[in-house]
């Protein structure tokens, strides 16, 4: 994979770097903040060889890369300039326009998101020298594992540091100022005071005494309060001074700002949502697992799972564990399971290799590419998933499973599962994995007929099959169409038709095998196997369905000539879209294709050929047809 020209494709197809206002990318996306969307060409983007998909969502335009993600963003960043995120324009300007939800998750993703993989093996290292005492490996007086432990407990022990940094790159203040602020937090002599209860005044007022070692909403409070108080002293010095005064006085305001003020406050905060966590699973332990091992993905999608992050951190920081970290992981091994049952039943090449390397990432913790590769794309293996996810999770809430330390949900965190309930962590993650594949292997796929497949006639005579062009107008070649995806050919090979008819016939016998909510694009598997994609216009899935009419639904039975979309040319036309329509064979390696001569005439005098090529050892669609 050329990592560099797939970031060139990225950076291009978003709109140039000039449309960039910040980009950033966590385990598996690259995370943009686009200063207008409408110039990204998404469709273009999620048809790059290296692209999963591309998600909107918490106000951010988000390319799923997988695994591989740092290799493209690291040369991206380097074409775009990204280095240097101050230089790039107000990021403020851009943030309110989005609402106060969005807001919040992407500045809780943009905090946590750049040390997230340090802070999971952190956690992975406690909960294994756990283990290793309980086995009796090793004694917690000896030097191997007081090194280990400071390793790994030392991160969240300091780890309003490291979110006084992240945060204050975010809100664009001073870092190393906010940083200085949050050492003053988890200062050694402040911390011994704090332990013992004494009550310190400042000019009287005192001081509530309060443990911030470990906490996360006191400091990213007080960052966002620096973030207020640092403009107003930017104005008041003048630039020849401003480097020393404005960090000067911002230490000496923010400091008893946030003792007296600011840190009790956000640790009340922090109580209160604890408190809340804890009564709604205590109520009905099993039903909260069941919520959460169903719908936890689909917080995912959507990107609002950051909004449980600092819930959890916050739950490990007062209470010494979180009971939320073992339900995720069930969740999330319960699509790892989909992913497996796809595996095995796919007949498509492609989509056997991406489930079956999906299957491993997932049970490793990173699930973008099993969600929107496979699960998610396929629907119903999604929905499966989410149901094995909510028996698993029952069974693991109902057992009282915690987790000792943060870490990212996965097989991987199973050691700071150790303790209460890890026995019902383990049938919970057997039951997820188990349901998951083997509910997809039997229900996961869409029934072409009966039984879930359909009989294949014997390939027509001299291996031909016959296409009829789907709507009457002009034919052009498809190289001379104005999207590049299409024009190379890179979807298949086909013809392109410019229309003078609003209606969308069936070219071919066979099954709908994809509608498309805007109503652009119609996908077809003929009964011989060929498979069909029609899209109507360049860039029209932006008109969000308006000026389509789809008639017919997915996995509707069609002959020759049947109406599957009405669509107003004229009015596509005037709102400035190309009208062409393009008939697809998206699987053309099966196939050779041939268009007949005379591409100037009517196209419902047209007839596109397959011809099967047996004779270069390429296989034929026989036997079983499979809808994934």
């Amino acid at each position: 994979m050329d990592y560099k020209a797939l970031a060139e494709n990225i950076l291009n197809d978003v709109g140039g770097k000039d449309n960039i206002d910040t980009a950033w990318h966590c385990a598996t996306r690259l995370r943009f903040k686009l200063k207008n969307e409408k110039l990204a060409d998404t469709q273009k983007i999620e048809n790059l060889d290296g692209v999963v998909t591309v998600v909107k969502s918490a106000g951010q335009y988000q390319v799923v890369i997988g695994n591989a993600v740092a290799k493209v963003f690291d040369p991206l960043a380097e074409m775009a300039d990204l280095e240097n995120t101050d230089s790039q324009n107000d990021d403020k300007k851009i943030e309110t326009k989005d609402n106060l939800l969005n807001r919040f998750i992407s500045f809780i993703s943009s905090v946590f998101t750049p040390f997230l993989g340090a802070m999971a093996g952190a956690g992975i290292l406690k909960g294994l020298l756990a283990l290793f005492v309980a086995l009796g490996w090793l004694t917690t007086k000896s030097g191997a594992y007081q090194i280990w432990y400071a390793a790994g407990d030392g991160f969240f022990y300091f780890l309003p540091i490291l979110l006084a940094f992240t945060a204050a790159k975010k809100l664009k203040v001073n870092q190393f100022v906010a940083v200085a602020l949050a050492t003053t937090l988890v200062y050694p002599t402040l911390v011994a005071i704090t332990a013992s209860s004494q009550t310190m005044n400042f000019f009287n007022i005192p001081v509530v005494p309060t443990t911030y070692t470990s906490s996360v909403v006191p400091i990213l409070l007080a960052v966002w309060v620096m973030s207020v108080i640092e403009p107003l002293l930017d104005k008041i010095f003048p630039e020849s001074i401003r480097n020393i005064f404005t960090p000067l006085f911002l230490l000496i305001i923010m400091a008893p700002l946030t003792l007296i003020v600011v840190g009790p406050l956000g640790a009340s905060i922090g109580a209160i949502l604890s408190s809340g966590v804890s009564a709604i699973y205590n109520f009905a332990p099993a039903l909260a697992g069941a919520l959460l091992g169903a719908f936890w993905q689909v917080f995912v999608i959507f990107g609002v799972h950051w909004t449980f992050v600092p819930v959890m951190m916050n739950n490990i920081s007062r209470l010494g564990y979180d009971p939320l970290l073992p339900i995720l992981s069930v969740a999330v091994i319960s699509q790892a399971g989909a992913a497996l049952g796809v595996f095995l039943k796919s007949k498509d090449t492609k989509m056997k290799s991406l489930a079956g390397s999906s299957v491993a990432t997932a049970l490793l913790g990173i699930t973008e590419p099993t969600i929107y590769g496979v699960t998610l794309k396929l629907k119903r293996p999604f929905i499966l998933a989410s149901i094995a996810g909510a028996i698993g999770g029952a069974i693991a809430g109902g057992g009282q499973a915690h987790a000792s330390s943060f870490t990212l949900p996965s097989l991987l965190a199973l050691p700071t599962y150790l303790g209460k309930g890890f026995i019902s962590v383990i049938i919970g993650l057997v039951v997820a994995f188990v349901l998951g594949t083997v509910l997809t292997y039997l229900f996961g796929f869409s029934k072409l007929e009966n039984n879930n497949t359909t009989t294949v006639e014997p390939v027509q005579k001299d291996g031909v099959q016959q296409l009829i062009t789907p709507v009457t107008g002009t034919i052009i070649p498809l190289k001379n169409v104005k999207d590049e995806v299409f024009a190379s050919e890179a979807m298949g090979q086909g013809v392109a038709i410019v229309p003078n008819d609003n209606t969308i016939k069936s070219p071919v016998a066979g099954t709908v095998s994809a509608v498309y909510p805007t109503g652009h694009a119609i996908g077809i598997i003929s009964q011989l196997g060929a498979e069909v994609l029609i899209h109507i216009g360049i860039d029209t899935v932006e008109l969000n369905g308006q000026f389509f009419k789809t008639l017919v639904q997915q996995n509707q039975k069609v002959s020759v000539g049947d109406s599957l979309v009405e669509f107003d040319r004229e009015a596509i036309s005037e709102a400035g879209f190309d009208t062409t329509v393009m008939l697809i064979i998206t699987n053309t390696p099966n196939y050779n294709v041939v268009v007949t001569e005379n591409t100037l005439a009517m196209a419902d005098e047209q007839i596109l050929t397959l011809t099967s090529r047996q004779e270069e050892n390429v296989p034929v669609y026989k036997g079983e047809v499979q809808h994934v």
